[in-house]
C-alpha cells in the first residue's frame, strides 16, 4: 500500500538539512531502485523553486510499504529525523487516483 510521509521542519533547518541530505537521498534512491517511490521532495519556505537561504518548511514522500508500521519504522530511521530537521512527521495511508496511467 502507498503511504504519505508529511514532515514539517523546525525553524531554520537549512544547515541541518544540508548536512544530512546525502544520507537522506541515498535512502530515497534505494526506494526508487526498488520501484516503491512515487514521489519525494521538499516544500520551499518561500514561493520559489530555489528558496536559497530561506530554506524549506518540510517534505513530502509518497512510497509503497507493506504496512503502516513499516512505513513509520522507515520514517523513524530517516537521517533528517536523526539530524533534528523535522519538528513533526505524519505517516498515513495514501490512495493514488491521478495520474491513473490508463488511457
Amino acid at each position: 500500500m502507498l503511504y504519505a510521509i508529511i514532515a514539517e521542519d523546525i525553524k531554520d533547518s537549512l544547515d541541518k538539512r544540508l548536512a544530512a541530505r546525502p544520507a537522506h537521498l541515498e535512502r530515497l534512491q534505494q526506494l526508487q531502485d526498488e520501484g516503491r517511490l512515487v514521489l519525494a521532495g521538499p516544500h520551499p519556505a518561500i514561493d520559489a523553486e530555489d528558496p536559497g537561504a530561506a530554506g524549506f518548511s518540510g517534505s513530502l514522500i509518497v512510497a509503497e510499504f507493506a504496512s503502516l508500521e513499516l512505513a513509520q519504522q522507515w520514517t523513524n530511521n530517516d537521517p533528517y529525523q536523526a539530524a533534528g530537521v523535522y519538528a513533526r512527521v505524519t505517516v498515513k495511508p495514501f490512495k493514488k487516483v491521478f495520474p491513473s496511467g490508463v488511457s
